[in-house]
C-alpha cells in the first residue's frame, strides 16, 4: 500500500529579514540581561606603574609658582608737564626722596608767571592809588565837619544872645526865630556829617578789607605758579632703587603721565597667579613655604586680588621670618601653600591615568598580582603629590597610576 508523502515547507525568502532581526534582539536582550562583553588584555607588567594605596596623613597644600617683587613701588610722573631737558638719575642707580631725577622746561609756565606778576603789579598799584584817594576823601570830609562844628558853634552862642535880647525885648520876634532856625539847622547839618562819616568810615574799610584780600590772593596765586616751576624738576617719592625710566632728552611729557618707577628695597613680597580652581580655599592668612639651597623660608599670604583673568587670580605673600639672601626682583620660587591641617586618609601616589579617567575609576590589581580589574573610585582633595581616595580603595591594595590611552575600553589586564 503506498503512504502518501507531504512536501515540507520551506522558509519563503520574504521572511528571512524578519528571522535576523529577531535573532539580533534576542541577543541584545542577553546581552542586557547577563551583562555585557567582558574584555580582557594581555600587558607586560614592566611597563606598568604600580602603586599601592596606603592610610596615612594627607599633607593639604598646593604648589604654586611666584616671583619676587618690591615691596612696594611708587610711581614716578611729573606734577607739570613740560620738555625733558635733563635726565639726572639712570636705570637701576640708587636714590634717596627728594633727589632729582628730570628736569624739565615749560614756556607757556614760564610766560603764566610773567603774567601773573604783572597782573599782580597792577593791582598793587590801583591799591595803592585808592587808598590815596580815600585818604584825601577822609581828610575833606573831615575838614567839612571842622566847618560846620565850627558853624554849629557860632549859631548857638547867637542864639543864645538873640535869646536874652529877646527876653528884654531888645529885637523883633522874628529876628529871634530866624536866629532860633540858624541855630538848628547848622546842629542838623552837624549831625548829617557826623553820621555820612560814619557810613564813609565803614565803606572805605570794607572796600579797603576786600581789595587787601584780593591783593592777597593774588600773591598766593603768583607763589603758587612760581611754585610749580619748582615742580618741572621730577623727584624720587621714597629711597629705594630707580626703575623703569621711559623717557627720552626732548620728549614733551604731559602732566601725570607715568615716566618711571622707585622700587622699596627695603622688603621684598612674593606675587603668585593661583588656579581658579582654588579661589574658594584661598584666603588671607594662609601659611606658605619654599625651598632655596637646603633652607626653608617661612610666607604668609597676605592678600588675595579679586579679579580673575586667563583661568587664574593673582595672589600676594609675604615673608614672616628671614629672607634669601641676594634676592633679585623677578626671581621665582616654588611655594608650597598649605590649605589646610594635614588628616589621616587613603591615598594614592598620582599618576597619569587621572588624565584619561577623570578620577572616576581605576586597575586594582588582584591579590595574586597577576590580573588588575577596573574599579570605580571617588577622588577627593589632591596635592602635588597623593590622591585622597574618598571611596573604592582599601589601605594596602596595588593599583596600576600609569596611563590609560591604551586601556579604556578595557575591562580586564592579564599582567605577564
Amino acid at each position: 500500500m503506498d503512504i502518501p508523502v507531504t512536501p515540507k515547507k520551506r522558509i519563503k525568502r520574504k521572511h528571512l529579514p524578519w528571522i535576523a532581526g529577531g535573532i539580533l534582539l534576542s541577543a541584545l536582550v542577553g546581552w542586557i540581561v547577563f551583562g555585557k562583553y567582558h574584555s580582557v588584555l594581555k600587558v607586560d607588567r614592566r611597563i606598568l606603574n604600580i602603586a599601592t594605596a596606603e592610610k596615612t596623613n594627607f599633607d593639604d597644600y598646593i604648589r604654586i609658582r611666584g616671583q619676587a617683587s618690591p615691596i612696594s613701588t611708587v610711581q614716578v610722573a611729573p606734577e607739570e608737564g613740560g620738555i625733558v631737558t635733563e635726565k639726572v638719575a639712570e636705570e637701576g642707580s640708587r636714590v634717596k626722596a627728594g633727589d632729582v631725577l628730570l628736569r624739565l622746561t615749560n614756556a607757556n609756565l614760564d610766560l603764566q608767571i610773567l603774567n601773573a606778576e604783572a597782573e599782580l603789579a597792577e593791582k598793587q598799584n590801583l591799591l595803592r592809588n585808592t587808598q590815596v584817594t580815600m585818604q584825601q576823601d577822609k581828610l575833606n570830609n573831615e575838614m567839612e565837619k571842622l566847618q560846620l562844628s565850627q558853624n554849629k558853634e557860632r549859631k548857638r552862642r547867637t542864639f543864645l544872645q538873640y535869646s536874652r535880647l529877646y527876653k528884654d525885648e531888645l529885637v523883633s520876634r522874628e529876628e529871634f526865630l530866624q536866629c532860633k532856625e540858624d541855630c538848628e539847622l547848622a546842629e542838623k547839618q552837624y549831625s548829617l556829617i557826623c553820621e555820612r562819616l560814619l557810613q564813609d568810615s565803614i565803606y572805605r574799610s570794607i572796600q579797603m578789607q576786600q581789595m587787601e584780600e584780593n591783593l592777597e590772593n593774588m600773591q598766593r596765586n603768583l607763589s603758587l605758579i612760581r611754585a610749580r616751576k619748582s615742580k618741572l624738576d621730577v623727584r624720587a617719592g621714597i629711597d629705594g632703587e630707580l626703575g623703569l625710566l621711559e623717557v627720552e632728552l626732548g620728549e614733551n611729557i604731559s602732566a601725570g603721565r607715568k615716566v618711571g618707577q622707585v622700587n622699596d628695597l627695603s622688603d621684598f613680597k612674593i606675587e603668585a597667579y593661583i588656579d581658579e580652581l582654588y579661589i574658594d580655599r584661598v584666603h588671607a592668612g594662609l601659611a606658605g613655604t619654599f625651598t632655596q639651597q637646603d633652607q626653608k623660608y617661612p610666607l604668609l599670604l597676605r592678600k588675595v586680588l579679586p579679579e580673575v583673568r586667563d583661568g587664574k587670580f593673582c595672589t600676594e605673600l609675604v615673608f614672616t621670618d628671614k629672607r634669601p639672601g641676594h634676592i633679585r626682583s623677578g626671581q621665582s620660587y616654588d611655594i608650597n601653600l598649605q590649605l589646610g591641617q594635614p588628616s589621616e586618609c587613603v591615598i594614592i601616589p598620582k599618576g597619569t591615568f587621572f588624565q584619561t579617567t577623570g578620577g572616576k575609576w581605576i586597575f586594582v590589581l588582584s591579590p595574586d598580582g597577576t590580573r588588575a580589574y577596573r574599579r570605580n573610585i571617588r577622588i577627593g582633595r589632591q596635592n602635588p603629590t597623593y590622591y585622597e581616595i574618598l571611596e573604592g580603595l582599601s589601605p594596602g591594595e596595588q593599583v596600576v597610576i600609569s596611563g590609560y590611552e591604551s586601556y579604556k575600553a578595557t575591562d580586564e589586564l592579564k599582567l605577564f
